[in-house]
């Protein structure tokens, strides 16, 4: 990467070359990190802040359950397909511009969401959100890495990687909070806050800079860009709930596939693509790009598998299993922040392979210890272990991807750190989940003898299902609620086994392919495969 020099006397706010951009001011550089760590915060918090107000959603909009997963998923597609080509604007037009259209567009979307009297309106303010959201997202990351100077950069992605781990827990609890104080339109109020306070900071903090280049912007591949993720994240998100035959499901999937293709058919023709996927064979980014869709493909898994845990065997609130859930992401924080001393001790393979070994043996220790009698405590060890593991393979994991380019695209290279995450999210509650359901289904077919036919179907569906028709199964009421607990526990353990073995094969291959702790300068990367 690029070490020129600091050109010194470069004003505030005024576009600066990405080479001569380094902040060396320690004082600007803390305030920098806490600028764009709120902002990301209001957008993770986003993400997962509506899961805790499903029920009141469909009541007060007389919502049907597929709208109301609407209302949750729209957000979530919306972003991820825009990460890439509004993370390249970042790069051609300045980030700091970018950054505050987007918090701008970001905080009146959540106004209007939390203000909304029909379906249509909140459909709108959510991928308006997710619109803004998809400008907030990589150019916070890119601010960091383009600013920050080489030695301290790993530190402000160490942080800036806890953030965006830990805050959809953190960001989880305080909506639960809200929920349970207050009503469900006063979610809408932290994202907003958050967005004030990251707004003044902005301002005040945070120089611009931006990509030089004579070369258009590549529109085709933005486009196809879009489509690919789009087709591919409706899919995944669809395929569960609805059927992976279902003609929308197939229709996004397979025009997610065409899409995908003939977005990399485009940039390989292309001298200045969006993305060059060539760089996918250099071992940093592939490496990288391939932990993060694994870890965070378990961890949206284990939330799938947990809150039911929590809620339905062990009868807690959202509330107290939310802050259940706060010993993984304070240590998944905590970790995230030490990984880059770490790796600078034991190298960058090391340290991911030593985060992915104890998140895998996290996952074994819940697979192994879970059960209805042992309630939290037979969970929370293989809950710390992962925290553990997921903060150490993150930090080094997205920096490898950052570094692997040009200081000048790191919004480019931002948003692809962003869309891994995304498909990894997406496609780990799909497969973790489904895993799960069957499991579940295998496990109390098995214990529903005597329970009346009407009664069992219900139960069949889901724990939750389990639990409200006891009241219509008689005298089997308890029994029909501890078959269905112990039949969780086993679908959870399936879940869970599955979960350690994509890890032990993630931990194998990183030993074999991990990124090099001696690196390459990106640009020369860039270079030697163009």
């Amino acid at each position: 990467m690029s070490t020129n020099p600091p050109v010194s006397g470069v004003s505030r706010g005024e576009p600066v070359d990405a080479d001569d951009s380094a902040i060396h001011d320690a004082g600007q550089r803390r305030a920098i990190l806490i600028a764009v760590c709120i902002a990301l915060m209001a957008v993770i918090a986003s993400v997962t802040g509506l899961n805790v107000a499903q029920p009141e959603l469909a009541v007060e909009f007389d919502a049907s359950q597929s709208t109301v997963l609407w209302f949750i998923n729209l957000y979530t597609i919306s972003l991820a397909a825009l990460l890439l080509p509004l993370g390249a604007l970042g790069d051609r037009i300045g980030r700091k511009p970018v950054l505050l259209v987007g918090l701008t567009v970001f905080g009146a979307a959540n106004v209007a969401a939390g203000l909304a009297n029909s379906s249509e309106m909140m459909l709108a303010s959510r991928f308006a959100s997710g619109v803004g959201a998809a400008m907030i997202m990589p150019v916070t990351l890119a601010v960091i890495t383009s600013t920050f100077p080489e030695e301290e950069r790993a530190k402000g992605i160490g942080v800036w990687t806890g953030v965006a781990g830990g805050g959809g827990i953190l960001g989880m609890y305080l909506s639960a909070l809200l929920v349970d104080v207050a009503t469900w339109r006063w979610l809408f109020m932290l994202p907003i806050a958050l967005v004030l306070v990251a707004v003044a900071m902005i301002v005040r903090s945070v120089p611009n800079s931006r990509e030089h280049t004579e070369h258009r912007f590549d529109t085709i591949g933005s486009a196809t860009s879009v489509l690919a993720v789009l087709g591919l994240i409706f899919a995944l998100h669809e395929g569960p709930v609805h059927g992976w035959t279902e003609p929308a499901t197939m229709i996004g999937l397979v025009g997610g596939i065409l899409a995908a293709v003939a977005f990399v058919v485009w940039e390989l023709r292309q001298t200045a693509p969006l993305l060059d996927v060539r760089l996918f064979s250099e071992r940093g980014l592939a490496s990288g790009s391939v932990t993060l869709l694994v870890v965070f493909g378990v961890q949206a898994g284990i939330f799938v598998v947990l809150f039911p845990f929590l809620q339905a065997v062990l009868g807690w609130s959202a509330l107290r299993a939310t802050l259940a859930m706060m010993p993984m992401a304070l240590l998944m924080m905590l970790a995230s922040g030490l990984a880059p001393k770490v790796a600078s001790r034991v190298g960058a393979r090391a340290t991911t392979a030593a985060g992915i070994f104890l998140a895998g043996a996290g996952l074994a220790f819940m697979a192994g210890l879970v059960s209805v009698e042992g309630g939290y405590l037979a969970v929370l060890p293989g809950m710390l272990s992962m925290g553990i593991g997921m903060g150490l393979s993150m930090t080094p994991s997205t920096e490898a991807i950052t570094s692997s380019l040009p200081r000048e695209r790191q919004g480019v290279a931002s948003a692809l750190n962003d869309v891994t995450r995304e498909f990894g999210t997406a496609l780990g509650i799909a497969l973790l989940g489904a895993i799960l359901s069957a499991g579940y289904r295998s496990a109390i077919d098995d214990r529903l003898d005597g329970v009346p036919d009407d009664v069992a179907d219900t139960a069949r569906e889901g724990i939750a299902n389990a639990v409200a028709a006891a009241d219509g199964a008689g005298p089997q009421a308890g029994a029909l609620v501890r078959v269905a607990q112990e039949s969780f526990v086993d679908g959870w353990q399936n879940a869970m086994w599955a979960g350690a073995a994509v890890m032990a094969v993630l931990f194998v291959y990183i030993l074999a392919r991990g990124p090099q702790d001696a690196r390459k300068p990106a640009d020369a990367v860039t270079e030697a495969h163009r």
